[in-house]
């Protein structure tokens, strides 16, 4: 059985991507309470079904804290299970609970709706550590839905590098495990030719890969991610994430994540995210 286990934020989009995953064939319970997921499981399996997800959050209650030792057990016994932490900015979630006026799981007469949201995030916070993190801040719905549907159908034998692109101005993304600062180099924006253009083009990545500095930095990442790499696939990671920023998020950051890409899509399983681009993240890798 695959068992995708949907956990986060209120708000932060975990019924967009239980949908999405039902519409790909997945049995789905939204709000199952950690303590029975045992039990569903085992009942399941009984019945034949082989792909399976389910929405675990804050509405559990104190049973919250069973989920490590489920999540553990069940990979033990040979369930493909995969925690996926649906996160997004505070201000993100204020304003989208603002826009549809829905009250918060954990809203009393006491909590603001910001308290409420701090007081989740410190409930989910152990659950978090052993989670694959989507930070949904910046992106729509759509994009979330292809986002999921790519990284649950990834083959999970190995690690899987994730590729991010993005903007500092609109702020560093919530899932990046490491980020790098790529706003020292020279920005093919100021270039009324190249502004429209984006780190995918050709005329913006003959501007960038012909300067020294570019291909020294481009050259320090790569280097940095492959001697790294195996202390990070030695932690049982199945996900690793490499965010790259610049000023806008469409240059040069963009054109640093396609170069990485190719660089180790012949050997790793690799996904691209171009968080400020229309098109959002897509699968590069050949490896079988």
């Amino acid at each position: 059985m695959r068992l995708i286990i949907i956990t986060g934020l209120s708000g932060s989009g975990k019924s967009v991507a239980l949908k999405a995953l039902e519409d790909g064939g997945y049995y789905t319970t939204d709000n199952l309470p950690a303590i029975l997921l045992p039990e569903m499981v085992a009942f399941l399996e009984d019945t034949g079904y082989t792909r399976v997800a389910v929405s675990i959050d804050a509405r559990s209650g104190d049973t919250l804290n069973q989920l490590p030792r489920h999540v553990t057990d069940l990979k033990a016994r040979g369930v493909d299970v995969r925690v996926l932490f649906l996160d997004a900015k505070s201000d993100a979630l204020l304003k989208r609970f603002s826009e549809t006026r829905r009250r918060h799981p954990l809203s009393n007469d006491k909590l603001t709706v910001a308290e409420c949201i701090l007081s989740e995030r410190e409930t989910l916070a152990e659950i978090g550590a052993l989670s694959h993190h989507i930070d949904t801040s910046d992106i729509s719905p759509n994009a979330l839905r292809a986002w999921i549907k790519d990284i649950v159908d990834f083959d999970q034998s190995g690690i899987t590098l994730m590729f991010e692109s993005f903007g500092f101005k609109h702020g560093i993304p919530l899932d990046a495990d490491l980020v790098y600062d790529v706003r020292c180099l020279p920005n093919p924006f100021y270039d009324p030719t190249l502004r429209p253009l984006t780190g995918k083009d050709q005329p913006v990545i003959d501007f960038l890969a012909t300067n020294a500095n570019v291909k020294k930095m481009l050259s320090d990442i790569t280097t940095f991610i492959e001697d790294w790499l195996p202390s990070f696939i030695a932690d049982h990671r199945n996900y690793f994430t490499v965010a790259i920023g610049c000023t806008g998020g469409e240059h040069r950051s963009v054109y640093f994540v396609e170069s990485l890409a190719r660089h180790f899509k012949p050997d790793q399983r690799v996904l691209l995210r171009h968080r400020e681009l229309e098109g959002g993240m897509h699968a590069v890798s050949g490896k079988a």
